[in-house]
């Protein structure tokens, strides 16, 4: 064996194929390491360990026997290495011949990780490559027109790092429309107080962003303005995404009667219109249709002046939709309206290009088997054709396994962090390319706050922790028992009476009486304080 040159790390040993190989260790190496060895002898060899073992001859289950004592305990450290590819130029290439046993191998260096990987050609700072002060960056374009999607389970940081993008892409004067079920993402407006800033270089900041209820301003008073469409000769087409799937044809061919029948009568008409003649019909099934028209109706999302389009797509700017306050149904039904007009819209160049952001998608584009949403139809073509038309999309979702695959597959750019369910792994390892067995075990340790990188843009998945949000955090979960705060020591101090034993000293507050509303209660759902 050769020499130990000064640096090295270990030598290669064993059989080497050009895919992989193993080295002694002589030094303290982590998984995930990224190493390099001479590809004979000339180019460099980049590679990541991916796993780490120790054995010991001494101590092996058909040497022991009860007389270990009679053996020298020889330790080795062996690390298995999966080649990446070989650095040529700042290009990087696949190995045809193994890399030669002997060869001594050294911690990669970070301009060879940077070209190798693909990690120095883009303008989007979403972290730093775990274990590394290498800057992970993407290509704002690419994962614009390609699309994106973020995917994690609850509390892994997904909202968090979705917001990180965000900020990225609002910083490089993209045109955001999100469509936000909880109402997280109003905290852009406020600069981050928490994180470790200096680390990750950057510095706290807020956006302009403006926040849209389709309800009233009672439900939503967090939302910045009222959502509204044109309510004015409304046609059967536009209506018909407004009312479930589920409902009957001859519903549907009583709706495009009474508006033909309004048409004929009169040049300017309402949806209140619209209800007063179905109500005429002699059918016996108009009343659930009426019902539907009317629920739209006390939603107000005819009533009052549009929202313009145009205003909901600006460079540089965030427009938020907030469904709070909205039922699940019509959540779907207004996504289905809206994106279709802004589709049609930016397909006549009549708005600015943007990228689409559907938070909680599998709410918004269900997998076939496991719900129905008036919106899937859009959303797909979006995913489908948006990027000839400068319409970006990222979906963002708890549930990998619930989320149309048609548009997962559309994603060239997967941020995904902590994921467990078995379902939910299955469905990652059937919609993203080169998903391994390895790859799934890794996704499954991922600490919160770091998150696993596939992109067409880069030349292998790659760990990123994720840097502190510029913007303040809106999706922090709200604690439902109070911790007691312990006095100081040496005040003398006591828990206030009422406060111990899980007790709150908190003045109980009186809830309305819930009177009033009727349908419109039903139909906005729960009023938030």
């Amino acid at each position: 064996m050769r020499s130990m040159l000064k640096g090295s790390i270990g030598t290669i040993v064993g059989e080497t194929t050009p895919l992989d190989f193993k080295f002694q260790i002589n030094r303290q190496v982590g998984r995930g390491t990224y190493v390099k060895a001479r590809a004979d002898g000339r180019d460099w060899i980049l590679a990541q360990v991916e796993d780490v073992k120790r054995s010991n001859a001494a101590y092996s289950m058909s040497q022991l026997g009860g007389h270990q004592k009679d053996y020298v305990a020889v330790e080795l450290m062996i690390a298995e290495a999966r080649v990446i590819g070989i650095g040529e130029n700042g290009r990087l290439r696949a190995p045809t011949c193994p890399a030669r046993p002997g060869e001594q191998v050294f911690v990669a260096d970070e301009k060879l990780i940077k070209s190798a990987l693909g990690l120095s050609k883009g303008d989007l700072y979403i972290g730093l490559l775990k274990g590394y002060d290498i800057r992970v960056e993407l290509d704002a374009n690419s994962l614009v027109q390609k699309h994106c999607s973020v995917l994690a389970k609850t509390g892994s940081g997904k909202s968090y790092t979705a917001a990180v993008i965000l900020e990225e892409l609002l910083d490089k004067k993209v045109a955001l429309l999100i469509i936000d079920p909880h109402g997280e993402y109003a905290s852009m407006k406020d600069p981050n107080r928490e994180g470790d800033f200096s680390k990750f270089k950057v510095k706290p900041s807020g956006y302009d962003v403006v926040v849209y209820t389709p309800a009233d301003m009672l439900t939503n008073p967090r939302a910045d303005r009222p959502f509204r469409f044109e309510g004015l000769n409304l046609n059967a087409r536009e209506l018909a995404k407004m009312i479930p799937h589920e409902s009957s044809s001859g519903q549907l061919g009583l709706l495009y009667e009474a508006i033909s029948a309004l048409r004929s009568e009169t040049d300017a008409y309402t949806l209140e219109d619209i209800i007063d003649q179905v109500v005429r019909s002699n059918s016996k099934i108009k009343w659930n249709l009426v019902n539907h028209l009317e629920s739209l109706m006390e939603l107000g999302i005819f009533s009052g002046t549009a929202t313009p389009l145009s205003d909901l797509l600006r460079p540089g700017k965030a427009s938020v939709i907030d469904m709070t306050g909205i039922l699940p149904e019509l959540q779907s039904m207004i996504v289905a309206r809206l994106l279709s007009e802004v589709f049609e819209a930016r397909k006549r160049r009549q708005i600015s290009p943007g990228m689409v952001v559907v938070e909680e998608a599998h709410n918004y584009i269900p997998e076939r088997g496991t719900g129905n949403a008036a919106s899937t139809s859009i959303v797909r073509t979006i995913a489908a054709e948006g990027r000839k038309f400068g319409l970006g999309l990222m979906v963002i979702s708890q549930r990998p396994a619930r989320v149309d695959k048609n548009v997962i597959s559309q994603c060239n750019t997967q941020i995904i962090m902590r994921v467990t369910n078995p379902n939910d792994l299955k469905a990652l390892s059937k919609g993203l390319e080169g998903m391994t067995s390895d790859l799934e075990e890794e996704i499954k340790r991922l600490p919160p706050g770091v998150a696993m990188l596939v992109s067409n843009e880069i030349e292998r998945p790659v760990t990123v922790a994720i840097r502190p949000r510029k913007s303040r955090h809106g999706g922090v979960s709200t604690n439902i028992v109070a911790r007691e705060k312990a006095p100081k020591p040496g005040s003398g101090e006591r828990p206030a009476k009422g406060t111990a034993r899980g007790r709150s000293s908190a003045p109980k507050r009186k809830d309305g009486d819930g009177k009033g509303g009727g349908i419109l209660n039903r139909v906005l759902g729960a009023r938030q304080a």
